[in-house]
């Protein structure tokens, strides 16, 4: 362990080197790989073998981890302690740094989308600082059927998606998907993917990516989402960008003490 050489209250303190440690190795989980090996963990921390070997023990014998044989996973304690942060906590909180992040690295707008009585809304919003942009603003209310986010909200309502598949399906570009037989392949193949990438649906040349948010109860929260001018975002571009996508919704599922649905 390591503490500075400062005053008791200094903001020079430097955090203890071990917590550091476990912190590395609790990050090396993830929804896609809730178990791994002690190799593993190693490879993901950097760590030395016997470091990881000691400290995976230690964390064991807490409950922090749970051990079946050669596979080890985050312990059920960690889900007691993470239930309290997650009550009452305001997810726009959660969300806001977030689309600030992908905003940032993207240098495109990421928003947040959540349903409301058949539609979607943008109830989150970190905007590109491009002059040339999509015409997004929190409160901008879309259709369903067209559109990553709508995609990804169908994909995990599936009621939702039943009535929508049932109603009309305005065209709004040549690219509008009108037809509810291929709209429904569509909404089954992004809840295969785990997101969705849409280009002109709704607007002629711009394009998005989105992936779902889940709560403790795999309910979806919303849907997360980059957008911009497609010449900007042409699909190959989206699909690069899957994965940084996809990372920063299972983030906030994460940090909401939340699950995909089985």
């Amino acid at each position: 362990m390591t503490v500075a050489d400062a005053e008791p209250g200094s903001s020079r303190h430097r955090p203890l080197l071990v917590l550091s440690k476990i912190t590395d190795i609790l990050d090396a989980f993830s929804l896609a790989k809730p178990e791994l090996t002690l190799g593993e963990i190693q490879r993901a921390t950097g760590n030395p073998t016997s470091t990881v070997q000691r400290l995976v023990s230690n964390m064991v014998a807490e409950g922090m981890l749970d051990r079946h044989g050669d596979r080890i996973r985050v312990g059920v304690r960690m889900a007691y302690w993470a239930a309290p942060a997650a009550h009452g906590i305001d997810v726009m909180e959660l969300v806001t740094p977030v689309l600030r992040e992908l905003r940032d690295e993207t240098g495109e707008s990421a928003c947040f989308f959540r349903e409301e009585q058949g539609q979607r809304v943008c109830v989150a919003l970190a905007e590109t600082r491009h002059a040339l942009r999509r015409d997004m603003y929190v409160g901008k209310i879309m259709p369903l059927h067209v559109g990553s986010s709508g995609r990804v909200i169908l994909a995990w309502r599936p009621t939702l998606a039943e009535a929508i598949l049932a109603g009309p399906l305005p065209s709004f570009t040549d690219a509008t998907i009108t037809d509810p037989a291929v709209l429904r392949r569509l909404v089954d193949q992004t809840r295969r993917d785990g997101y969705a990438v849409t280009v002109a649906e709704r607007d002629d040349g711009a394009s998005g990516l989105a992936a779902p948010v889940f709560d403790s109860s795999t309910e979806l929260v919303g849907a997360l989402a980059i957008s911009g001018p497609t010449i900007r975002l042409p699909r190959e571009r989206c699909e690069g960008w899957v994965d940084l996508l996809v990372a920063q919704a299972e983030r906030l599922i994460r940090t909401l003490g939340g699950r995909r649905p089985a």
